[in-house]
């Protein structure tokens, strides 16, 4: 086993996958309405490799990727049993909430409390992502 260190015993988190149907559809949501941007679009071996990620965290990001398998297809928009998938954080949530419901996005569970504010959302699939706002 590798020994830990103060750093610990990774550097990093790298990426995130996320079973989605329709890689295009669900890049034009992550892009056009929360933000993210292509880090990789490959396509080998008939296969579809695509990155997103947040501006500024680069090396951060998540993979959407198409199923392979009958048990995958099932996975897709169920990948955290109904608990939430990630969260986003903001600096302010007022602007971010308006944004999402101008785009028709499912929004509720906003809540706020000493140390945040924060609402819930569902993705092209179902996927609970919570955004933040930290105090």
């Amino acid at each position: 086993m590798p020994r830990m260190t103060d750093k610990g015993l990774f550097s990093a988190l790298g990426r995130v996958v996320v079973l989605v149907h329709d890689p295009d559809a669900a890049l034009d949501f992550y892009r056009n309405v929360l933000g993210f941007h292509v880090l990789h679009d490959q396509t080998a071996d008939g296969y579809r490799y695509l990155h997103i990620g947040m501006p500024g965290q680069d090396g951060v990001g998540l993979w959407l990727m198409t199923p392979t398998t009958d048990r995958e297809r099932d996975l897709v928009g169920q990948q955290a049993g109904g608990q939430p998938l990630l969260v986003l954080y903001t600096e302010d949530l007022d602007p971010v909430s308006k944004h999402l419901r101008e785009r028709g996005v499912r929004v509720w569970a906003e809540a706020e409390d000493a140390s945040s504010r924060s609402l819930h959302l569902a993705d092209l699939y179902g996927n609970v992502i919570v955004v933040a706002e930290l105090r």
